[in-house]
């Protein structure tokens, strides 16, 4: 499998986002920064973040995002997309999972997300996180309702 951005990684497997943390402040930040936003410190250090969080907030995509994003070949279907506070640093991200399951404060764990055949054959990947107590690879819900911040139908 090959990531769709290197950087974003500090490992495949098991996954595990890259971030920074700013030796000045301790601030940490995703994706990896050259400087701190916070005291605009340069001298930064690349940190495995943990795969573990809390789901903050969400909401569900219902259109088709602009590029460089890539339909699958079976079309686009809505997804969830949140923020998972993973302690030190807040990560947005996509959501595998049935939105209507989804609530704020439920632990989310990080999952790789194939998104088409690399070259070679093999899944380019990115970063999901999903519900912790769902099963490894399941697939994402089909719901389409929409729902706002809150996960309040809106």
């Amino acid at each position: 499998m090959t990531p769709v951005e290197a950087a974003l990684f500090s490992s495949l497997d098991p996954p595990r986002l890259a971030g920074a943390r700013c030796a000045r402040c301790g601030t940490v930040t995703f994706p990896a920064q050259a400087g701190c936003a916070r005291c605009a410190g340069t001298d930064l250090a690349t940190v495995a973040l943990p795969d573990r969080g809390a789901l903050w907030t969400w909401t569900v995509q219902a259109f088709e995002p602009k590029a460089p994003y890539r339909a699958p070949e079976s079309g686009f279907t809505p997804y969830g997309v949140g923020y998972v506070d993973l302690g030190d640093v807040i990560v947005e991200a996509r959501l595998v999972g049935d939105p209507a399951t989804f609530e704020i404060g439920m632990p989310m764990r990080l999952t790789l997300l194939p998104l088409w055949p690399g070259p070679d054959g093999s899944a380019v990947v990115s970063y999901a996180f999903q519900p912790a107590g769902q099963p490894a690879g399941q697939p994402a819900g089909e719901d389409g309702a929409s729902k706002d911040r809150t996960g309040e139908g809106g």
